[in-house]
């Protein structure tokens, strides 16, 4: 059964989970049509989706200059007969190109504007950069996993205990839509391990392009600008700089002027440029670089007990936790549901 089907759905092209989310739909029956850049992508090659990619597979695909008023003006007919759209960009950007809630909301006022950050719409880090790493970093998770001697990892029990209930609850949301339209139940059969194969493809399209398995050294694991670093005070910061640019401005907030940021791809560099920077890091306290890096585009985000992510500036503007009478840490809220215009 295909509980979506029928439901149309515009995704303006980005990379990492919104096209996952986009792809999950699709999955589930939905129509979903891609509005791609014209362009080269900002990742490196072996980061890029390739043409027939895991995650646009299913995807109808337009190609819009969005800066253009006619392409414009396709996107928001494009809009007006969907019911719902998903965009990745950073907070403000849709607005600029004419395409933000408001007045999408005044062309389909049923449309379900979906917008995929890591860090949000609001608060002080909303216009920063950043991966994957950071965002776990800043919750207080990773530090969970540390151990004397050991650097912290991602945390126990998100990946697969709660991954698997949040793909459940989307499993049981797109049951209740599809029992609702066509008047038919089903069962949600809501296995961890489904549902972790259904987070798969992001890894699945970077083991494709050979940066991950294989016997290159990989931009997850060996690289200088992706990796958890030591302080002098004893505490760890991440940078996840991949993009060119990001890179760039860490090379130059570290004052590595001597590295060539063209070369970000020369994986033989990586291993002696990794000793320097985590040197570099080293060699003053965790909270020299949060003052540094904090809020730039050099993708960084420091290692966060529970303690300190309830109190974060980002955190608390978010609204994200409470902290009870007995000092416990509880999670506020889950996604908020803004009005569309």
């Amino acid at each position: 059964m295909f509980p979506l089907s029928g439901i149309k759905i515009v995704e303006f092209e980005g990379i990492g989970p919104g096209p996952l989310a986009g792809f999950m739909l699709m999955q589930m029956g939905a129509d979903v049509t891609v509005v791609g850049r014209p362009g080269a992508s900002a990742l490196p090659d072996e980061l890029t989706p390739k043409d027939g990619a895991l995650l646009s597979r299913g995807k109808r695909r337009v190609t819009l200059n969005l800066k253009n008023d006619e392409d414009k003006a396709r996107a928001l007919d494009m809009v007006a007969r969907s019911d719902g759209l998903i965009e990745g960009n950073r907070p403000g950007v849709m607005e600029r190109l004419g395409l933000g809630p408001d007045v999408c909301g005044e062309y389909n006022a049923r449309l379900v504007y979906g917008r995929m950050t890591g860090w949000g719409q609001d608060g002080p880090l909303a216009q920063a950069a950043g991966h994957d790493m950071n965002y776990v970093a800043l919750t207080g998770l990773m530090s969970l996993t540390e151990q004397p001697g050991h650097p912290p990892m991602l945390p126990p029990t998100v990946v697969g205990d709660a991954a698997g209930a949040l793909g459940f609850a989307f499993g049981m949301v797109s049951a209740l839509l599809g029992a609702r339209e066509k008047g038919q139940g089903c069962v949600v059969d809501g296995a961890i391990i489904d549902v972790l194969a259904m987070l798969s493809p992001l890894v699945q399209l970077i083991r494709q392009g050979g940066g991950l398995e294989g016997s290159q050294p990989s931009v997850f694991h060996d690289s200088p600008f992706y990796d958890r670093y030591l302080c002098s005070d004893g505490r760890y910061i991440t940078v996840g700089a991949i993009e060119p640019q990001f890179y760039a401005l860490l090379l130059t907030q570290l004052q590595l002027t001597d590295v060539d940021p063209a070369r970000q791809m020369d994986k033989t560099l990586w291993p002696s440029l990794k000793v320097r920077i985590a040197q570099r890091f080293a060699s003053q306290p965790s909270t020299y670089w949060n003052a540094l890096m904090e809020g730039t585009d050099s993708c960084f985000a420091p290692v966060l007990t529970m303690a300190e992510a309830a109190a974060h500036p980002h955190n608390v503007a978010r609204g994200l936790y409470t902290v009870t009478e007995k000092g416990d840490i509880e999670t506020a809220r889950g996604m908020r549901f803004l009005p569309l215009c």
